[in-house]
């Protein structure tokens, strides 16, 4: 019967949900906690020229460092780090003395295939196992995948991978491709598998490999909890059980759901992996995830505008991620020129020297009600809502930025409304254009409370009263005066959303007279 290895991937591809601050003793505990659970190899974390050492961090700069974190007493485990291609220098690179890691996991695109292949080379008369880690298996055609299996066989690596970057490979293609592998790769050269779990195939794809008929030595990757980008990975604990029942192996469990107890499921609630629509349609449009993060974060998008959006991307962007590509073709589409402007004159000539009350949807919005009453009943203010019908009663307008909100806008209310011309939108009071009130700040480019003050100061609008625009907490119960309205939001882009909002409404002041009518949480512009 053919051998069959675990390769724990949790302190380097669970990293990305913790930007890799495990913190040191918890690594530790980590790597010993799998050795117990007899996991055959043992992955640290990556090793990079782009990073200065931190211990509490799973990214290091050199071998040396990464030593501190294994057992003194490795018990035959294979200890392994990652190398993205181009990130870390061969010169730097010791030889393999036994001190630290035993093999080095080499990660790259098919457009550097060649010089990857001749990295792992070198890697390999270093004395390290090496593992060809040529990523996204499916963007391979047949001919160029023979073509990578046979310049592999040239200088014979510990491991040859199946890769299934995004998470969308079929039973199907596994086949398809472990057949290719099985049939033309060094009979020596064992054969792993590494997914990801966006249509959650991950655990019945490894049962299916697993269940090939064929001698051939095979390494499957998984990760303690899934812990992984996106959707996350195979999740360890589940799947030796698995082998425990169905291939005679003899793992553990008890260690694996002692770290989850103790250490995973504190980050996992930090920040959720696991799987969702967003991850669903990247992987359904074979393209990295973090595209379909950045997408999901706007909150304005239906998933039908995520699909649309993925569909203008060029294929050779799809596979690595490029934040200013995202941002570029997520403006172009929100960018139309839908336009509804026949009130435009009216609209600025009523406001025109007045005073804007403008109410977002934040909870100080009803815990400060009476001063919002109060102000929108005096004679020369104008009131409107932002993004939903604060109260019918006594609201002018309700400006709309978000197609999501539009939607949910009773048909009735939207003849008082005045939305941007990403909204596919009729019979509204005015359609003003997207592209013109967006700000430079990063994250909140298009936040619909400023896109307003800008309009307003467009209108000569002569002092605007800011209600209910709170800024943005962790904690989704803390965000929005209506629960329905609710989502989360990760803190560190909540934060970074809460500055790009200060930074815009002191700029603003600067144009015009602006003032906090109920007291926000996170939005500072004194």
């Amino acid at each position: 019967m053919n051998k069959i290895q675990i390769l724990d991937c949790t302190l380097r591809d669970g990293g990305y949900c913790n930007e890799w601050r495990f913190g040191f003793e918890n690594a530790k505990r980590i790597t010993a906690g799998l050795v117990e659970a007899n996991v055959e190899i043992i992955e640290c974390g990556f090793i990079s020229n782009r990073v200065d050492y931190k211990p509490e961090l799973t990214k290091f700069s050199t071998i040396e460092e990464i030593s501190r974190i294994i057992p003194c007493n490795r018990e035959g485990r294979i200890f392994v780090a990652m190398i993205n291609y181009g990130e870390y220098s061969i010169d730097d690179l010791p030889i393999c003395d036994g001190s630290s890691v035993d093999g080095i996991r080499v990660a790259f695109h098919k457009s550097n295939l060649m010089e990857a292949l001749e990295f792992c080379k070198a890697i390999k008369a270093k004395g390290y196992l090496v593992f060809v880690q040529a990523m996204v298996s499916l963007n391979y055609s047949d001919d160029e995948f023979l073509k990578l299996i046979q310049t592999t066989n040239e200088f014979d690596p510990y491991a040859f991978y199946i890769v299934d970057s995004f998470g969308m490979m079929k039973e199907k293609d596994l086949t398809r491709l472990f057949y290719m592998v099985e049939h033309n790769l060094n009979d020596n050269i064992w054969i792993g598998f590494h997914s990801h779990n966006n249509m959650q195939l991950a655990y019945s794809n490894a049962q299916s490999l697993v269940n090939v008929r064929t001698s051939r030595n095979l390494i499957i990757d998984s990760s303690i909890m899934g812990m992984g980008r996106g959707a996350g990975n195979l999740n360890t604990e589940l799947f030796v059980d698995y082998l425990n029942e169905n291939a005679g192996k003899n793992y553990q469990i008890k260690p694996l759901l002692t770290i989850i107890d103790k250490i995973l499921g504190t980050f996992y609630e930090e920040k959720y992996w696991g799987y969702s629509l967003p991850n669903y349609i990247s992987a359904s449009h074979n393209a990295h995830p973090e595209y379909a993060g950045y997408l999901d974060a706007k909150k304005t998008l239906t998933f039908e505008d995520m699909s649309n959006i993925f569909d203008m991307m060029d294929n050779d962007k799809k596979v690595a991620y490029d934040k200013s590509y995202i941002e570029e073709l997520y403006l172009k589409y929100q960018e139309k020129d839908r336009t509804q402007e026949s009130h435009l004159t009216e609209f600025r000539e009523m406001i025109s020297g007045k005073t804007a009350l403008i109410i977002a949807p934040g909870q100080s919005s009803v815990v400060e009600r009476e001063k919002i009453i109060s102000c929108a009943e005096k004679e020369d203010v104008v009131t409107i809502s932002i993004n939903y019908d604060y109260d019918e009663n006594f609201t002018d307008f309700i400006f709309l930025s978000n197609l999501r909100r539009y939607q949910d806008l009773p048909a009735i209310k939207r003849v008082k409304s005045i939305v941007t011309s990403n909204i596919p939108a009729i019979d509204v009071y005015l359609q003003v254009r997207y592209k013109d009130l967006l700000n430079e700040a990063d994250y909140v480019e298009d936040n619909a409370g400023l896109m307003l003050i800008g309009l307003l100061i467009n209108c000569n609008v002569k002092k605007v009263y800011i209600a209910g625009m709170d800024g943005y907490s962790p904690n989704p119960d803390e965000n929005y005066a209506d629960n329905k309205m609710k989502f989360y939001t990760e803190k560190g882009l909540a934060e970074k959303k809460n500055l790009g909002i200060n930074e815009i409404l002191k700029k603003y002041r600067k144009k015009i007279d602006i003032e906090m009518l109920t007291t926000p949480k996170y939005v500072i512009i004194d």
